[in-house]
């Protein structure tokens, strides 16, 4: 059956099952085009805003999919005696396309981790050795706290200021997965002071007193 141009949109809304099994067609070459099992990044390619390119897979080996990042204790020598190892994609190539990452943080006595944010992932932290008090400021600006020992874990939700304590007497080690394999994070305290965002409109923004914002851009890093 030969139908004229002008027939053919009606043809196919008269026809769901026609209609279904054009879009099916359709769609079949992009299910192709992204169907495999894994996109092992390439860093030697360029990456895109799509992310690192695919490996050639007949390059890729059993130790692409094997990290050992996370077990070296980091260094809690610091002013906030933390110590972050991270396990992103841009550590990890294997993490290319999957939406997960982890990190572990290790926090001397009176740890801290400061205000922050992952603007694209869900976080669970689990707590694996010590004490720790954490929390989250929702939207509505009520505060979530609450303590956690060994074996416990807490969610954060994407995009929510959340902290960390210490709140023990002894070091502890936390274990956080993220639904995302480059979640991002943006520091308070470095988004404040810790670049070139002139005094007088932090000032503005924050009703800060400028004495202490200059101050803070010191100990930040900051100019301006």
């Amino acid at each position: 059956m030969k139908l004229e141009p002008n027939k053919v949109t009606e043809y196919i809304m008269i026809s769901p099952p026609v209609s279904f099994w054009i879009f099916l067609s359709l769609l079949t070459p992009l299910c192709d085009a992204i169907a495999q099992d894994f996109c092992v990044a390439d860093y030697m390619a360029p990456q895109s805003l799509a992310g690192y390119p695919c490996k050639n897979p007949n390059k890729v080996t059993a130790d692409d999919f094997v990290y050992s990042g996370l077990g070296v204790e980091g260094n809690t020598s610091n002013p906030l005696k933390f110590g972050v190892s991270t396990a992103f994609v841009s550590d990890f190539p294997a993490l290319n396309g999957l939406g997960v990452s982890m990190v572990r943080t290790d926090l001397g006595p009176g740890g801290v981790i400061s205000l922050h944010s992952h603007p694209r992932a869900s976080e669970i932290v689990l707590v694996v050795e010590g004490t720790i008090t954490s929390g989250f400021i929702s939207t509505a600006n009520d505060v979530y706290i609450k303590t956690q020992k060994k074996g416990d874990i807490i969610i954060i939700p994407q995009g929510l200021l959340h902290f960390s304590v210490n709140s023990g007497k002894s070091q502890a080690l936390l274990f956080a997965s993220f639904s995302s394999e480059n979640p991002g994070v943006q520091v308070l305290d470095r988004a404040l002071f810790g670049n070139n965002w002139p005094t007088q409109f932090i000032a503005a923004t924050t009703s800060l007193d400028p004495d202490v914002i200059k101050k803070l851009k010191v100990v930040f890093g900051g100019s301006g």
